[in-house]
């Protein structure tokens, strides 16, 4: 724990000096509060509940682009430049790096969910809002966005183009989204089975406040799979 908790200090000081991880919370949250205004809070007669789980649902998006974006520099920076030797050669374990990298980009994301509080707080004050809705939502856009950074970490150690990094990391994203599409075109047993791997399918229920075991073991497992994904291309680059 020591060392992934030093990795993520580290990472975190990177975030917080440089410009970039401002700019692309900046872009999330102008975003956000512009669909809230236009199309969530839209319509007199919606209530409560009904505009939580649009913002909900609009947030989501953003956080799984904004997650991309964030990080698409966790590995391959250190590719790019050298500093990856520098790590190989410390007392740290492939895993430890991972992990201590992904922390440090979800902590950064949890500001972004900090700052979006101000909307359901401005639905409360205009209406009546179930707090454990709110809270159940924000479980669910911590672990889409968990999920999204893992794809991107993964998408990060298989390239050292921050570029490349991005694309590949939202063509991750973007296929368990498109399992969703596909869903609505396939027959049973196919529809259950596709629609088992679409995020947008268990984060439904987070958005209307439904909190259930089955859809936090999905984002827990795929951000596993992702993580020891880009750990296994790791320690393959450190025998290269």
């Amino acid at each position: 724990m020591r060392n992934i908790s030093l990795v993520a200090r580290r990472e975190l000081g990177a975030y917080f000096r440089g410009m970039s991880g401002y700019v692309i919370l900046a872009v999330m949250l102008f975003i956000d509060g512009l669909l809230f205004k236009s199309f969530a809070a839209q319509g007199a007669t919606k209530k409560s509940s009904e505009i939580l789980a649009d913002f909900f649902m609009m947030t989501s998006g953003i956080t799984m682009i904004g997650a991309v974006f964030l990080s698409m520099r966790l590995i391959s920076e250190e590719l790019q430049t050298g500093t990856i030797s520098l790590l190989y050669s410390s007392p740290v374990f492939d895993h430890e790096i991972v992990l201590g990298k992904f922390f440090a980009s979800l902590i950064f994301l949890c500001c972004f969910f900090v700052a979006t509080l101000s909307m359901p707080v401005l639905v409360a004050v205009y209406g009546k809002v179930s707090w454990g809705h709110v809270a159940t939502g924000y479980l669910g856009l911590i672990l889409l966005g968990a999920t999204s950074l893992a794809l991107g970490t993964f998408g990060s150690a298989l390239s050292k183009s921050q570029v490349v990094s991005a694309v590949l990391g939202g063509v991750l994203c973007l296929s368990l989204t498109t399992c969703w599409v596909l869903a609505k075109i396939t027959d049973r047993p196919l529809t259950d089975i596709v629609l088992s791997l679409s995020w947008w399918g268990h984060f439904d229920a987070f958005r209307t406040g439904l909190l259930q075991l089955k859809h936090v073991t999905y984002f827990v497992l795929a951000t596993f799979l992702a993580l020891f994904a880009a750990t296994r291309v790791l320690e393959a680059r450190r025998w290269r």
